[in-house]
């Protein structure tokens, strides 16, 4: 019964004339950024930031999440018309997706992506709903201790699941923590690592970072490549689905989901982890392996359905926990800081309405997009001809103006320029800026939770290993580097994400 009047409060809220316009506004800058090849939920959200300063808290949240489980909608169109993935979640979806398109059954293709990911994405809100409370009173007994053993388990989770070198994953993070330290001492209130410069005295603006990071440096990697699309022409036809693809494609669907509603969870684990994961499993369980790559409906509904239901239970650790698993969410905690909230459980007490409203818009939000994906589907592929050289300007001009409407400072702008030259070396060095976002975020909450617990053991660090959840965070952390150094482990995860 708790649950239904919370699910009830929440629908109070999310129904609400404004909060269902911003929802309706960031399912279609949602869709919008998914469809165009190059601008993703990270990009997109850096860039929104400053906008989310006017509106209410609710309102803000409910949008950037649109924005991020809209992007896996979106991101399909273009992997399966035109073979180029609008999010990087949607990479796996080109190879059987665009099979289909090519057999004149791009539209079988779109609706399975569309209904698989509508199914998937109800069903994480879901579990959303009903693990929230009971997470939330379990993180009450958390302590300094256990909240800093959880956040170093998190890092740990981030750099193994995710891609690329460990190393350079390990380098990233490194640097999140120092930048975090910038500002003013807490404590002692002393400047740390300012130089001089009186702007640096509240630390670095995550605005500028991400934005920077993301937003700017995307723009100049995308305008130094060749814009080459080969756009669909014709009518597109046959959105109805046989009973045979129903058929196949269900049981696609329900694995994809509860493999992306666990992974979700997980830190470093997200869409695009979920969807490479669904796509292998249902390949090595299907019996006609062979078939993937040359058009199976399987091999569109099942990573479609993961990368939609992990975008919804990646809120778990967030809103339950205070700890953002991806840097989707990692901005989206900065969003919440900015509105002085504090990502964790007191949210569930202290701001019941955002709390209940974010997860009920996530219902609303899937219908949305389930409405504006089929229907509007020709003006999604008319929008890939609009050339990238013409919105990348506008996409910059408005940064500015965003940023320095956040402060009235022309030292922000000067600032987030730095940073994307910055995110421009790291993406030549191969450094993925992942890592350093969510170690920015986790540095400061990191170093209090680390100084409350040593004052309160009197400056015994045993403290964070005699207690037992505590330690258990940290064995965890130990397993998984050690699981990750072994030879056939690491070689499974260097191959994760080169399948295909």
């Amino acid at each position: 019964m708790e649950l239904l009047s919370n699910l009830a409060l929440g629908f109070q809220t999310a129904v609400s004339p404004l909060n269902l316009l911003y929802c309706l506004v960031g399912a279609l800058i949602g869709t919008l950024i998914g469809v165009l090849p190059g601008i993703g939920p990270v990009q997109t959200i850096a860039i929104l930031l400053p906008t989310t300063f006017a509106l209410p808290p609710v309102s803000a949240l409910i949008m950037l999440a649109g924005i991020y489980y809209g992007a896996q909608y979106g991101g399909s169109t273009t992997s399966i018309l035109v073979n180029v993935p609008g999010e990087a979640s949607a990479v796996v979806t080109c190879i059987d997706g665009h099979q289909m398109a090519r057999q004149g059954r791009a539209g079988a293709a779109l609706s399975i992506a569309a209904l698989g990911s509508f199914a998937a994405g109800t069903f994480a809100t879901f579990v959303l709903a009903v693990l929230a409370v009971p997470l939330s009173e379990f993180a009450f007994k958390f302590g300094p201790a256990e909240y800093f053993s959880l956040m170093v388990f998190g890092l740990i989770g981030s750099v193994v699941l995710a891609s690329g070198s460990m190393l350079k994953a390990v380098g990233m993070i490194v640097l999140g923590l120092l930048l975090g330290m910038i500002g003013t001492d807490v404590t002692s209130g002393a400047h740390r690592f300012t130089f001089g410069i009186p702007e640096l005295a509240d630390g670095i603006g995550f605005v500028s970072l991400a934005m920077g990071l993301f937003g700017i440096c995307d723009i100049i990697n995308s305008l130094e490549k060749r814009e080459t699309r080969d756009i669909l022409k014709g009518r597109l036809t046959g959105f109805w689905l046989s009973r045979s693809d129903i058929r196949a494609s269900a049981p696609a669907v329900l694995r994809g989901t509860l493999c992306g509603s666990l992974l979700g969870i997980l830190p470093g684990g997200g869409a695009i982890l979920s969807s490479f994961t669904a796509y292998m499993l249902e390949k090595k369980s299907s019996r006609s392996p062979e078939s993937f790559g040359q058009g199976n409906i399987c091999g569109v509904a099942a990573p479609e359905s993961a990368n939609n239901a992990a975008a919804q239970t990646s809120f778990i650790p967030l809103l339950t926990l205070g700890i953002p698993p991806n840097v989707v969410l990692a901005m989206m905690a900065g969003a919440m800081m900015i509105h002085g909230i504090q990502p964790g459980p007191r949210v569930i007490a202290s701001n019941p309405e955002l709390f209940w409203g974010v997860i009920v818009s996530m219902w609303v939000g899937n219908l949305i997009l389930v409405l504006l994906n089929l229907p509007l589907v020709g003006l999604w592929v008319r929008l890939l001809s609009v050339p990238f050289r013409l919105l990348y300007p506008a996409i910059l001009l408005f940064c500015c103006i965003g940023l320095y409407s956040v402060n009235n400072n022309t030292f922000d702008i000067g600032l987030t320029a730095l940073c994307g030259l910055l995110g421009y070396v790291f993406h030549k060095l191969e450094c993925e800026p992942a890592p350093l976002i969510l170690g920015f975020i986790l540095g400061p909450m990191m170093e209090e939770n680390l100084r409350r617990g040593m004052l309160l053991s009197r400056g015994d660090p045993a403290v964070f290993f005699t207690r037992p959840l505590s330690l258990a965070f940290l064995l965890m952390a130990a397993v998984l580097l050690i699981l990750v150094a072994l030879p056939s482990i690491r070689r499974s995860r260097e191959s994760a994400f080169k399948e295909g």
